[in-house]
C-alpha cells in the first residue's frame, strides 16, 4: 500500500491539477472572452483619471492583446472587434505617451494601422482591395458602404490618421490625406453622433492642418469641432484643446483660443469614457497657454 499524501502536497497536486485544466482550456476561453476583455480594458484606460499609471501599465496590456490576437485563427470575419480593438489602444497610446520618441510612435501607429486594416479586410473584401490603390476607386467603395459598416470605417480611418499624426514629414502618408477624409466623412454621414463626436474631431484637424489660401477649409473644420463639443455635452475637453491648437491658431483668433482654453481648464475631468482624455487635455491647455503668449 502506498503511502498516504501529506495534506500540503495534496493541496500543491489539486494546485497544479486546477492550473493545467486551466492552460488547457485557455484557447477556448480566449476565444470567447478575448473581444469582451479588450472592450473593457479600453474602457478602464479611458475613464482613468491618471495618465502616468496608464502610460506605465498599458503596454503590458498591448503585449496581451497581440497575444490574444496571434492566437486567433486566421480569416474568421469575428476576429475584426478585436483586432479593431488592439488597433485604438495602440493608436492612443502612440498618440499620448509616446512623447518625443517620434521612432516609438512611428512603431506603435504602424502596428495600429495594420491592426485596422487586416480587420477591415475581414469584414469589406472590395475596400480591402481599394486601400493601396488610387484615391477615386477608394471614394467609391467609401461610398458604397452602409450604417452597418460604421465601426469598420471608423477604425480605419481613427487609426490611418493616427498614423499619419506620426509620419507628417513623410510625403507617402500625407498623399493618403484624401482617404482618410473620405472614411471620416462618410463615418459621420452615417452616424453623425459616432463615438460621441470623435469622428467630427479628427475631421476638425484635418480640415484646420492648412490655411484657405493653400487649399484649406479651415470654416468646415471649425464647424466640425463646434458639432463634436455640442454632441458631448461641452465634456470632451480635448475636442476644445484641439480647436484652440489648430484652428484657432490657424486663423489668429485669439478670443477664440483663449476662451477655449480657458473653459477646458475650469472644468472638472471627470467624465465616462472621456476623463484620460480631459486630463491630457488640461496638460495640454497648460502648454497651449504659455506657449500663446508668443504665437499671438
Amino acid at each position: 500500500m502506498s503511502d498516504p499524501v501529506h495534506p500540503t502536497r495534496l493541496l500543491r497536486m489539486i494546485a497544479a491539477s486546477v492550473v493545467l485544466l486551466v492552460l488547457a482550456g485557455c484557447a477556448a476561453v480566449v476565444g470567447r472572452a478575448g473581444d469582451r476583455f479588450a472592450h473593457d480594458l479600453g474602457a478602464a484606460v479611458y475613464d482613468s483619471n491618471d495618465p502616468a499609471t496608464v502610460r506605465d501599465g498599458l503596454p503590458a496590456y498591448l503585449l496581451l492583446l497581440d497575444a490574444l490576437v496571434q492566437g486567433q485563427a486566421p480569416g474568421k470575419a469575428a476576429n475584426a472587434p478585436l483586432l479593431f480593438a488592439a488597433a485604438s489602444l495602440n493608436g492612443a497610446y502612440a498618440g499620448s505617451f509616446t512623447g518625443d520618441d517620434t521612432l516609438r510612435a512611428q512603431r506603435l501607429s504602424e502596428k495600429s494601422l495594420d491592426y485596422a486594416r487586416r480587420g477591415t479586410c475581414l469584414r469589406d473584401a472590395g475596400l480591402c482591395q481599394a486601400m493601396a490603390g488610387p484615391v477615386e476607386p477608394f471614394e467609391a467603395e467609401v461610398a458604397a458602404a452602409g450604417v452597418d459598416d460604421v465601426d469598420t470605417l471608423y477604425a480605419l480611418g481613427a487609426a490611418w490618421a493616427g498614423y499619419l499624426q506620426a509620419h507628417r514629414d513623410d510625403w507617402g502618408a500625407i498623399a493618403e490625406l484624401p482617404k482618410i477624409q473620405a472614411l471620416l466623412e462618410r463615418v459621420v454621414a452615417l452616424d453623425p453622433g459616432h463615438d460621441r463626436g470623435m469622428a467630427r474631431v479628427y475631421l476638425g484637424v484635418l480640415h484646420s492642418l492648412r490655411p484657405e489660401a493653400v487649399g484649406g477649409r479651415p470654416d468646415i473644420g471649425r464647424g466640425h469641432f463646434e458639432a463634436a463639443i455640442a454632441q458631448s455635452g461641452g465634456r470632451n475637453l480635448y475636442a476644445k484643446v484641439l480647436m484652440a491648437e489648430t484652428y484657432s491658431r490657424l486663423v489668429f483668433d485669439q478670443a477664440l483660443h483663449d476662451r477655449l482654453l480657458a473653459e477646458v481648464l475650469a472644468a472638472d475631468p471627470a467624465e465616462p469614457g472621456f476623463t484620460l482624455m480631459n486630463v491630457l487635455a488640461q496638460e495640454r491647455a497648460h502648454a497651449l497657454v504659455a506657449s500663446g503668449k508668443d504665437f499671438f
